[in-house]
């Protein structure tokens, strides 16, 4: 029975080809809206995870209860140590040093005299060691506009809005003012190697990547460092494993009365992205149920208007001896395959349009021009398993629910009435 009514799906498309259209148009919008909308929220995780918070943080008591002032007074020493005894007991992770600083970055014109200056953002990351990851980490040298990645000691990457501002090319020199970490002044000149644009407004105004030794050397901060950032291998951040890597670290390491001992905080207690870790999942779910019991009906209500559309053709098929629990069976078998049918082609199509923009994305840079946020510039879906089923849900259920309650009619019809339709 299964295979006749297939059949009559198939070639009858006057009574299949509308339903078949909707349920695949709803079960579309289900699985990518889905998609998009746990991309949206991991983009905004990962990107305060890269440039950050890592997936673990290890700071200064001192430093962590001032992070927002950068006071490199307060850092870490005796770091090479520190990460040698992290590898060693946590070699799950990934263990880097980085060090932030600010001040102006000066512009000299041709007779050395100053041309410009701007306030720069300064962060000093491993550019050149051999087998470091910061590069990719930061998406660093695909972010370069002109020139390319310091090859040595000495050279800097600057924004290139910065750039363009003051007339900078690849080559000039550019002086870094600032204060030491024992507080005295600081200044360090730089080659520029290459301009870059991370489409994050906060960094492209005025922002110099350079080498972690520059840095330790031009703020007095041998084998010192702003924070260590921990990330899991696999890149993926998991809040367990974190909690327990936390624990353990803070059980040997962080002591209360000591302001320069170390203490780690895992990601999702780093600048409220606890709460809003909470609320963007709270939030993400509640949408993804909102859109599907949304199209739950309106799939319901076009199984209910294709049932009524039916009316006569049930009357027809009782006249013609055929039994009301089976015309109700039939219709319900009937319902089912339209709905597989519409859910795969609607999964497909979602898919396909999820699986496009986990890689391509939406650029709305041009939306947060002038934003201060780290926000990212280009939202991306992300394909999960469950966007492999979730279509179904409305797709075949609601369906067929809707084929259901129409087809209570058929219990309703009458001999006298059904005869009075068909002499008409």
């Amino acid at each position: 029975m299964i295979r006749f009514i297939f059949k009559g799906i198939i070639r009858d498309r006057s009574r299949s080809l509308l339903p078949v259209l909707v349920v695949s148009i709803g079960v579309f919008l289900t699985v990518f809206m889905s998609g998009f909308l746990r991309g949206v929220f991991n983009d905004l995780t990962e990107l305060n995870a890269k440039f950050t918070t890592g997936h673990v943080k290890i700071l200064t008591h001192a430093y962590a209860e001032n992070e927002d002032q950068v006071p490199n007074d307060l850092a870490l020493l005796d770091v090479k140590n520190l990460i040698g005894k992290l590898k060693s007991e946590y070699p799950g992770m990934e263990w880097v040093e980085r060090i932030h600083t600010g001040g102006l970055l000066d512009v000299p014109d041709s007779l050395g005299e100053t041309m410009g200056q701007g306030q720069a953002i300064g962060t000093a990351v491993d550019l050149l060691s051999t087998g470091s990851r910061e590069v990719d980490r930061m998406n660093i040298k695909k972010s370069i506009v002109k020139g390319s990645l310091p090859v040595k000691q000495g050279e800097a990457l600057i924004s290139d809005d910065f750039a363009e501002r003051f007339n900078v090319s690849v080559g000039d020199k550019v002086t870094l003012f600032g204060s030491t970490m024992n507080g005295s002044m600081m200044f360090k000149t730089f080659t520029v190697s290459g301009t870059l644009r991370f489409g994050i407004s906060l960094l492209d105004r005025g922002a110099i990547f350079m080498d972690i030794t520059d840095a330790q050397i031009a703020l007095d901060m041998e084998d010192g460092a702003s924070e260590v950032l921990g990330y899991f291998k696999d890149g993926i951040y998991n809040d367990l494993m974190a909690r327990q890597i936390e624990t353990s670290f803070n059980e040997k390491y962080s002591r209360g009365d000591d302001k320069f001992s170390p203490q780690m905080s895992r990601l999702e207690e780093q600048q409220g992205l606890g709460d809003y870790l909470k609320l963007t999942r709270s939030v993400s779910g509640i949408m993804v149920f909102i859109f599907v019991v949304a199209m739950s009906i309106v799939l319901w209500n076009t199984g209910l208007l294709g049932g009524l559309r039916r009316y006569r053709e049930f009357g027809v098929r009782l006249a013609l001896g055929e039994e009301k629990k089976h015309i109700y069976k039939t219709t319900i078998y009937e319902a089912i395959l339209i709905g597989i049918i519409g859910s795969v082609v609607g999964t497909a199509m979602g898919l396909g349009a999820a699986y496009y923009m986990q890689y391509h994305g939406w650029d709305i840079s041009s939306i947060f021009k002038n934003l201060g946020m780290m926000l990212p510039s280009v939202y991306k879906a992300r394909v999960t398993a469950d966007l492999f089923y979730i279509g179904f849900f409305p797709g075949v259920i609601a369906t067929v629910l809707g084929s259901a309650l129409a087809g209570f009619a058929i219990y309703k019809r009458k001999t006298s009435q059904l005869f009075h339709e068909l002499e008409v």
